[in-house]
């Protein structure tokens, strides 16, 4: 959603902060909150003018016509504020239908003055621009403002001046105030731009001698426009609707929207209501809130919410218990509903999201049985089969009544079952699998003839395509009324290579000649080609670093496709209208500020070009294009035919509904000609009535259906296009969102335009209005369906439209990757990991949880132990492993490795490389005796060798014993690292066997010579022998295996990697030239014959 209320303290603290006007803006910063925590004597204390002067005290919790209810102290001093406060302040009180609790206030500075100095003043935004509305009168009476006020449109990219407010706005204005109020109204508009204000309203604004005061104010932001204008707002705050408590579930479920790609919403309206919804899609959301409410759920119905745009599986498992959770809180008499519903998905893999419920529901089935909860679900979509097949599943397996239907059943006949209202099927019919659009009647694999791509009434046009008309100077071009043929070329923006392939298999299916996506954009990588399948064959598709490119290499492109993000794609949508041969663009992107969109708009009126969205799905013409996603995947292209056009077309905002749509309209007609989702914002790119008319215009389109939505008037235009006579085509109109007139306080659907601001904007009144213009209208969404069907019988009967004889699509093979995911196929995985595994939610290091390993202070060593060992070592275990890494992190420069990394970081070679170079040193003559000295020393223990048999078959054998000797220290010079080391095993180990027989060893080995001591490779080694055979956590087979492959040795090479980085940057800090060695350390050794 985009435009929210803010505080009336946030708006003015921005007004005070950022207006820029010639107008004495007075009390700024003169204002403070109380609650029920406020601490009297500090808020006296950070605002003393509290003492001193007249107050006003108010509720500042989006209550409208505080004056008129009572809810305004004036004239108080501070103790006459607290007594005013003690019957009010966490009180409930009664604003219009909505009850609440009055718990935050605002105490300003009364302002004395009289009502001829009271004036009022609104700026609001529209699709054309922003009104400035002024009255000369102001204050709590001031009526009808509407009616009365002067008004002044400030178009989309035009600046307000001070000639025009004065002239315009301030005729009824003393003159001595027209300067200082015009001032103010443009600083005013100008602060309402650069803040992204969508309504900003003051009433009353005072003008007195001594400058301007903002007595009371009303706005809204739009909230999307926060990474614009973060540096300014700050961290804003967003307060419910007053009636409606702020839940901290709610705000979980924002903080998990915000961090999501995905749409993820969820709105508290009643938490001991037995109707509970998991909706998924934005326009969904709101048909199932309205069939509840209107089969009399509405006291009862507990939640809006709404889960969208391919969440993944954990996401979703994150909102379904935080719904779980609240639905399991307190009992209800007659057993709780849950509704996990939703149209046709286009893109999101139902089966991941109901794996994401479905785990919810088996971590609360407990709760879930005492509550007496039964579960309705309906769902359909890629991959929904498995979806429902896992639901149903865990239905039986937990005992819990779960009721699970597919595409078969009509979107929101699980209501009526829920309700009691319609009868639950005691077996309903199973669809076919996703994988059966593999299984065509047709025995031939080959692309059939084009025979379908004019639809079933009309004959096919020589050029169906009718492009915009050339604009005189200064007069906005005329837009395409055919915006898509079996011939049209598009360039998609941005890496989306599932959209890509799912638009060439659409357009293999439709038999299409050539593919529609001629070329790609991605400003990220260089010029490269793309691998895509068309049909049975692989082709390669060009990608673009810029799009000027693009458009030179393919002048026959005239759709743009754009999944760039909300940040960039206005960028990229204004560059692109840069370029004629663009007549169509599609903007995916959800999250556009408005401000933006309308500047859009209004490029694209000026030059001919049509935009569909921003946030949409896009749009489908079967049997010639497809946008994107549209459609879903080829199981739902063939179960609603739309690989060859029919006589319907529709319009709707929804991207989901769209696509049931696609099936009502595939069940009750001949097809769909063409479908259009506008988008979900306030203002979209193109509106219902630019697509009606197109429909109008196309003979092959025989009805239309139009699905609309709360908020807006858009849709009364169709009703006058009707009574004009504009529109002589059959329409079919339904508005959802009719719910939102029952509910006690405001709800912000899914889609950002779907609040009605005034009563005309209600889908109740909309329906009404257009039922009334003759347009086909149902009693409900239930019913949709059946109305159109009946219009399409009545065209029948009468000739208009003429069924065509099915032919069959070619068959189009599936991918390999999601015949995976479908099941249909196993390969065996390159790779097999054990111990660690990035794909959830969260990291798991060999089964434990990121933030666990955190929680429990683990450290490096428990972490060593869960990624090398796959075990949780006890503690000592673990603190034994870092002090290794500590003693074993550096040697000192001279040793081998230690050189190579200086060399190397001399040579001016990077971080990996240097460190690279020094651990290839690592063997067996330096550092590489860990593994050798406990394979040795274990063997000789085991075999029961004496130590001085082990001594004496080493001699003989003429070997080495791996962790004995060392060049510099002796028995008499100890080496302190060992010391230490040993002293710690002796302590915490529970045996310590194999480092006595190594000491043993010792004693030896320095009777024949002092420096053939227990090295620190040596000690390690034996001591980590000890730890594996005795912590308890190993067997004695797992125990020698770790040390067979080798396990030791990375103890060494961990640590001293540690030291050989440390070189590195001390080279590099000192800033050491190249290394030479010197030719006096070199004995040159030749043969005699080439000596001198």
């Amino acid at each position: 959603m985009s435009a929210k209320a803010i505080s009336e303290q946030t708006g003015k603290e921005f007004l005070y902060k950022y207006i820029c006007t010639t107008a004495a803006v007075q009390n700024r910063f003169r204002y403070a909150t109380v609650t029920s925590e406020t601490d009297w004597e500090r808020l006296t204390q950070d605002h003393p003018w509290l003492q001193t002067e007249q107050l006003v005290v108010k509720p500042d919790q989006l209550i409208k016509r505080r004056g008129k209810l009572g809810l305004v102290g004036v004239d108080l001093d501070l103790q006459g504020v607290q007594e005013w406060l003690k019957p009010r302040l966490m009180r409930e009180t009664t604003v219009g239908k909505a009850k609440g609790i009055l718990k935050n206030f605002l105490i300003e500075p009364f302002v004395p003055h009289s009502q001829e100095e009271e004036f009022y003043v609104c700026i609001y935004a529209t699709r054309e621009g922003d009104y400035v509305l002024f009255h000369h009168e102001g204050g709590m009476d001031v009526g009808d403002v509407d009616s009365k006020a002067q008004r002044l449109l400030v178009g989309v990219d035009e600046k307000l001046t001070e000639g025009a407010v004065t002239e315009q706005l301030l005729a009824h204005v003393p003159d001595e105030k027209k300067q200082v109020l015009a001032s103010f109204i443009v600083g005013l508009f100008n602060l309402y731009e650069d803040l992204y204000f969508t309504y900003l309203e003051i009433n009353p604004l005072v003008v007195t001698e001594e400058g301007v005061y903002v007595l009371d104010m009303a706005a809204k932001i739009d909230a999307t426009a926060d990474f614009i204008c973060k540096p300014k707002w700050g961290d804003v705050e967003f307060p419910p609707p007053f009636g409606r408590e702020a839940y901290p579930e709610e705000a979980y479920i924002a903080d998990l929207d915000a961090k999501s790609g995905a749409s993820l919403k969820l709105t508290l309206l009643n938490p001991r209501g037995r109707i509970w919804t998991m909706v998924a899609g934005g326009g969904a959301s709101v048909v199932y809130s309205d069939t509840i409410c209107d089969l009399g759920g509405v006291d009862e119905l507990a939640n809006y919410g709404e889960y969208s745009g391919a969440p993944s599986e954990q996401q979703t498992y994150d909102y379904a218990k935080t719904i779980l959770s609240l639905m399991t809180r307190e009992k209800h008499p007659d057993g709780k509903v849950l509704i996990i519903g939703g149209s046709i998905a286009n893109f999101t893999n139902v089966a991941a999201t109901f794996k994401g419920i479905v785990r919810a529901i088996k971590d609360y089935q407990g709760p879930l049985k005492e509550h007496e909860v039964t579960i309705f679900v309906r769902r359909g979509g890629p991959n929904y089969q498995e979806g429902l097949r896992v639901m149903g599943e865990v239905g039986k397996t937990t005992g819990i009544p779960i009721h699970v239907f597919g595409t078969e059943t009509h979107m929101t006949a699980i209501v009526g079952m829920a309700l009691g209202h319609r009868p639950i099927p005691n077996q309903p019919p199973v669809a076919a699998h996703t994988a059966n659009f593999l299984l065509n009647s047709s025995s031939s694999a080959a692309t059939p003839a084009t025979t379908r791509t004019a639809s079933f009434s009309e004959h096919k046009l020589a050029n169906d395509v009718t492009p915009a008309k050339k604009a005189k100077p200064g007069v906005p071009a005329a837009k395409a009324t055919t915006l898509f043929s079996n011939h049209t070329k598009s360039i998609v923006w941005g890496m989306q290579t599932r959209a890509v392939q799912g638009m060439l298999d659409f357009d293999y299916v439709c038999s299409r000649e050539e593919p529609s996506v001629a070329a790609m954009v991605y400003p990220f990588t260089g010029d490269h080609k793309q691998k895509f399948y068309w049909g049975h064959k692989e082709i390669l598709l060009p990608v673009y670093k810029n799009m000027a490119e693009a458009m030179k290499k393919h002048p026959e492109v005239d759709v743009l496709i754009s999944f760039a993000s909300l940040r960039s794609a206005y960028d990229s949508t204004v560059e692109t209208m840069q370029y004629p041969q663009i007549h169509t663009i599609a903007i995916i992107a959800e999250g556009i500020p408005e401000a933006l969109t309308r500047k859009l708009i209004k490029t694209a009126d000026e030059k001919g070009v049509t935009i569909i969205g921003p946030a949409t799905v896009g749009g489908i013409k079967p049997g010639c294009f497809k946008i994107g996603n549209t459609g879903g995947m080829l199981d739902n292209i063939l179960a609603s035919k739309l690989y060859r056009p029919g006589s319907v077309a529709y319009v709707s905002r929804s991207g989901g509904m769209s696509n049931e749509l696609n099936n009502i309209i595939s069940r009750t007609t001949d097809g769909v000609y063409e479908g259009v989702a506008i988008g979900g914002d306030r203002y979209p790119g193109s509106t219902f009535m630019d697509h009606v008319l197109r429909y109008q215009d196309t003979p092959g389109v025989k009805m239309i259906v139009v699905l609309g939505e709360i908020g807006g008037t858009e849709e009364y235009k169709i009703c006058e296009g009707v009574k004009e006579g504009r529109i002589t085509k059959p329409v079919v109109c339904w508005c959802i969102g009719t719910c939102a007139t029952m509910f006690s306080s405001e709800v912000q659907f899914g889609h950002a335009g779907a609040c009605a601001n005034q009563a005309s904007e209600t889908a109740v009144s909309k329906n009404k209005a257009l039922r009334e213009a003759g347009v086909f209208v149902p009693k409900s969404f239930d019913e949709l369906g059946d109305v159109i069907r009946s219009v399409y019988d009545d065209l029948v009967a009468n000739g208009v439209i003429i069924p065509a004889q099915e032919v069959p699509p070619p068959t189009v093979p599936m991918d390999y990757s999601w015949a995976r995911e479908l099941g249909l196929i196993r390969k065996p995985a390159s790779f097999m990991t054990s111990i660690c595994d990035e794909r959830g939610q969260e990291l798991i290091y060999a089964g434990m949880p990121i933030t666990e390993v955190f929680k429990e202070e683990m450290g490096l060593g428990g972490v060593l132990g869960l990624l090398w060992f796959q075990r949780r070592l006890p503690r000592y275990a673990c603190q034994f492993i870092e002090m290794c890494l500590m003693v074993t992190a550096d040697h000192g420069p001279a040793v081998s490795g230690a050189h190579n990394t200086i060399v190397c970081a001399r040579a001016g070679k990077d971080l990996v490389s240097s460190l690279t170079s020094g651990l290839l040193t690592i063997g067996d003559r330096f550092g590489g005796a860990l593994d050798a000295a406990a394979k040795q020393f274990s063997k000789a223990f085991d075999s029961g060798m004496l130590p001085m048999e082990f001594v004496n078959k080493m001699k003989k054998d003429g070997k080495l014993i791996m962790g004995i000797g060392h060049r510099v220290k002796s028995i008499n010079n100890p080496d302190m690292r060992v010391q230490i080391l040993k002293d710690f095993v002796k302590q915490h180990f529970p045996a310590t066997q194999l480092l006595d027989y190594a000491l043993d060893v010792e004693k030896i080995t320095t009777s024949k010579k002092p420096n053939l001591i227990l090295n620190v490779d040596g000690l390690i080694g034996v001591a980590f022998v000890d730890l594996l055979r005795t912590c308890g956590g190993f067997t004695r087979d797992e125990a020698d295996e770790f040390v067979e492959i080798g396990a030791l040795n990375g103890i060494f090479v961990l640590g001293r990697s540690m030291g050989f980085i440390g070189h590195y940057l001390d080279q590099k800090r000192l800033k050491q030239g190249l290394y030479r060695h010197p030719w006096d350390d070199i004995s040159y050794v030749l043969p005699e014959h080439m000596s001198m």
